[in-house]
């Protein structure tokens, strides 16, 4: 069975005929619409694209696309996502979470995705709520946010999910904000082609439980000075008038204006995702201001199938068995009368 087909589809193809179930004004419409506009561009066949969710408002997914799918349970759908890919290694496979589902009672299973190097890829939508359960405070909720379970504010440090995956061994990650679908998009395709895990972390705003999370980075009146859009081989420059950039200042990464001090577009970082160091990876993911976006690590690394595959011929070439007979005659044996 061929991975790739030469179908021409569209997005139709992956849209099924179930009523799209979501609040009004919520970015996964947007995601949604990403998703089935990026597939075509990919050319999966649509048989062999299989979509594995947990729980939550983001794990509905499956059932909006036109493919295989399976809702799983709580957190557990990396562990899920792995024997189905292990078990058919030509499927295109994708994890549909939330940052509750993901990193709480999921956290174990996100990690360990992550450092095994699976080649699947992860979409994780991050509203920074529990939005399904109707607005706990999530593992990415900030100090002194007031929800349903922090009346008086949260007092647990959220996670950081680029931060934590990166941790993790990483391979691939992309943040991308909710209302850029466009660029979503490319990044979807992107992730697809990656050889390994990808994740990618989408801002998604939940206009119910925690409405503009991330409007101080996100708002398209803000965004251009407040948003640092990443691309491999490229300046690190940012703003409005394309006159902000980034320089490494000792250990710290700092804000400069081109034509200020001497700062010429020369002095700006270049973006290289590919490297195998994680630490500006690692530093781009925390930074605040800019906020970060677009894919900041793109590092080719051996799979956990690559690996397995490898071992397994070195065992059989190092075998001094053939077939199962040599095995159950070996050693000692013992004939019952």
């Amino acid at each position: 069975m061929e991975a790739t087909t030469d179908k021409k589809y569209t997005f139709k193809d992956f849209s099924s005929d179930q009523e799209v179930r979501w609040c009004p004004g919520c970015d996964d419409y947007v995601i949604l619409r990403s998703m089935q506009k990026a597939l075509p561009e990919i050319g999966v066949k649509r048989e062999n694209v299989v979509f594995i969710s947990g729980i939550g408002c983001s794990s509905r997914f499956p059932y909006y696309m036109n493919t295989f799918g399976m809702h799983g349970i709580h957190g557990r759908a990396p562990a899920i996502a792995t024997g189905v890919k292990l078990a058919n290694p030509e499927l295109s496979v994708w994890v549909i979470t939330g940052d509750g589902d993901a990193m709480a009672i999921g956290g174990n299973h996100f990690i360990h995705v992550l450092r095994r190097n699976v080649d699947l890829n992860i979409i994780l939508f991050n509203n920074e709520i529990y939005g399904l359960t109707k607005g706990q405070f999530s593992p990415t909720s900030l100090v002194g946010q007031k929800t349903k379970s922090s009346p008086y504010g949260n007092t647990q440090p959220p996670f950081l999910p680029g931060e934590l995956a990166i941790g993790s061994q990483a391979r691939f990650f992309a943040r991308i904000a909710g209302n850029m679908p466009k660029e979503m998009t490319q990044i979807f395709i992107e992730a697809e082609q990656f050889k390994g895990t990808s994740l990618v972390e989408v801002l998604q705003n939940c206009p119910i439980f925690n409405n503009g999370a991330f409007d101080e980075f996100t708002d398209k009146a803000v965004r251009t000075d407040r948003q640092l859009y990443v691309e491999h081989g490229q300046p690190m420059i940012f703003g409005a008038n394309r006159d902000k950039g980034l320089v490494l200042n000792g250990l710290k990464l700092e804000v400069v204006t081109i034509g200020e001090n001497g700062i010429t577009e020369e002095d700006i970082l270049v973006h290289d995702a590919k490297e195998e160091d994680p630490t500006l990876h690692q530093m781009l993911a925390r930074l605040r201001f800019p906020l970060v976006t677009g894919v900041i690590r793109s590092f080719h690394d051996i799979t956990l199938e690559e690996r397995k595959d490898e071992q397994n011929e070195q065992v059989k070439t190092d075998s001094k068995f053939t077939v199962t007979a040599d095995l159950f005659y070996s050693g000692d044996t013992y004939q019952v009368i």
